[in-house]
């Protein structure tokens, strides 16, 4: 049985996923096996195509924003040297559309975690609460049942491998579960608010579904009413759940780049004033340059610490 083949240009698929968007994906071989919703899906790039596993087509193209007409959102960037190289850097990084729930979930565990602990929550979160699937790497056949021995696929030079996944945890579940328990997944002090938050969405009051329709100010507002969720969080869930390509996350990174590079001169000013510059700056798709300036500054640093570890080892 052979994979999906889906048309992709202009997109990297690894820079994507270790982008600091979604927290769940793991490289198997030549690529990549998560969850969209419900579903395990594996994922691999080949030039311009995408290899999936059947029966996700659709979800996949959406999912990974491939109808996002990538050229003109570049194209719309201020032109100075920064996001030039970022733009440079990045080029097919693209911003994925993710289920609202897990967004939002996940990202109020991101407060003051890097990355890598992100992934750690995350995963250990969909272990203990979610839903296992397993999925036949290079197959394309979603199991029932999982294996830990390789299965031999009936196809030439297929030897496929069966690997288990997890689902992220819906509201409701969370909703049940302790603080306690949730402090387990190493949660600390965010295991209040996931499980505050999670009654909320459990019981309606806060519907973000319906909050889809809501205008950028009031949809912000509502998010940064949740347990747990400040500007930079209600940005991030606005990008990456609610497509507001205009959302501009702050973070450190994006905060020490923003100081650096466009107010080089300026000694003091204010995180409002850092966030209103890049509001009106990067325009209608400041989401997509932020991520862009994020990723960049962040695999730059990344790369600069590698020599100076690998030294300080001899």
């Amino acid at each position: 049985m052979k994979l999906t083949e889906i048309p992709a240009p202009d997109f990297d698929l690894t820079m994507t996923l270790d982008s600091g968007q979604v927290f769940h994906w793991e490289k198997v071989d030549g690529g990549f096996i998560g969850t969209i919703g419900e579903r395990a899906v594996y994922v691999e790039r080949w030039g311009e195509i995408l290899r999936v596993s059947r029966g996700p087509e659709e979800l996949v193209r959406n999912y990974f924003a491939l109808d996002h007409p990538l050229a003109e959102i570049c194209a719309s960037f201020p032109n100075d040297p920064v996001i030039n190289a970022a733009l440079v850097y990045c080029r097919g990084l693209r911003i994925i559309r993710q289920p609202k729930w897990e967004c939002l979930a996940t990202f109020i565990c991101s407060s003051m975690k890097q990355v890598g602990h992100i992934r750690q929550i995350s995963q250990a979160l969909r272990k203990r609460f979610g839903g296992a699937r397993t999925i036949e790497n290079g197959a394309g056949r979603n199991q029932t049942t999982w294996t830990d021995k390789p299965a031999r696929v009936d196809e030439p030079g297929g030897e496929s491998i069966q690997r288990v996944v997890y689902t992220f945890p819906s509201a409701q579940r969370l909703a049940r579960a302790s603080e306690q328990e949730l402090r387990q997944c190493a949660l600390g002090y965010r295991a209040k608010n996931l499980l505050a938050t999670a009654q909320l969405v459990t019981s309606g009051a806060a519907d973000l579904e319906a909050w889809s329709a809501l205008a950028d100010p009031d949809l912000r507002e509502k998010l940064s009413a949740l347990p747990g969720v400040g500007a930079k969080v209600a940005n991030c869930v606005m990008l990456f759940a609610y497509e507001r390509l205009r959302a501009f996350p702050v973070d450190v990174w994006i905060e020490r780049v923003l100081r650096q590079e466009y107010f080089p001169r300026r000694k003091k000013i204010a995180a409002e004033q850092l966030r209103t510059f890049s509001q009106t700056y990067f325009g209608d798709h400041g989401g997509y340059a932020q991520q862009y300036l994020f990723h960049h500054a962040r695999m730059i640093k990344n790369a600069k610490a590698q020599p100076r570890a690998a030294a300080a080892k001899k």
